[in-house]
């Protein structure tokens, strides 16, 4: 019997982890703007690995996906589910 990590969400991965990405919560505006689109716009996509480099006291997190580095609002991490690694 293999054991699965349950998915959680991007907030809650600590730096130096990796996971994958496996779904992004739709409806979330911003200013206007569509977060799940800058999401996916970003790299953000299902199956896609990343890697928490760095998280602020309270503030956004540095997040590593393919080459590029991005920060993230706390409320933009937690619409991003993901499996551990």
């Amino acid at each position: 019997m293999t054991l699965v990590p349950s998915l959680t969400t991007l907030d809650a991965l600590q730096p130096g982890q990796s996971a994958t990405v496996v779904h992004l919560a739709p409806g979330a505006q911003q200013d206007g703007t569509d977060v799940q689109r800058r999401l996916m716009e970003l790299g953000f996509v299902p199956g896609e690995r990343i890697r928490v480099l760095k998280r602020g006291m309270g503030g956004p997190l540095a997040v590593k996906v393919g080459q590029s580095t991005f920060a993230l609002r706390r409320f933009e991490a937690a619409l991003v589910s993901i499996q551990p690694e």
